[in-house]
């Protein structure tokens, strides 16, 4: 049982580490603005279509910005824990009440 647990602490700190690997796109606008964060939720990049970059639509760029990177962190936070569940499938036997899906 302790070599069981101790094999699904190292998967789980493989799966853990990862999770950089992992990434989503959010876009808002029709497109016009993306963002891409990876499975550790960090921002890895933004576009912005030149069409935007306009003095007088500052505030409606950042509005753009912002739903984009909330679209990407939602997408990535499926991602990141289909990608632990399958790195810990198999490990625990099946017991009503233990729910790794959180992690």
């Amino acid at each position: 049982m302790m070599g069981k647990m101790k094999e699904m602490q190292t998967k789980l700190k493989d799966a853990q580490g990862n999770l950089v690997n992992v990434t989503a796109t959010g876009e808002a606008g029709a497109g016009m603005v993306e963002a891409e964060v990876n499975g550790l939720k960090q921002l890895m990049r933004v576009k912005i279509d030149d069409s935007l970059v306009k003095v007088e639509d500052k505030e409606v760029l950042q509005d753009l910005v912002v739903a984009a990177v909330n679209k990407a962190l939602e997408e990535v936070e499926i991602k990141a824990r289909e990608e632990l569940k399958k790195s810990t499938e198999g490990l625990l036997p099946n017991i009503p009440g233990m729910d790794f899906g959180n992690l």
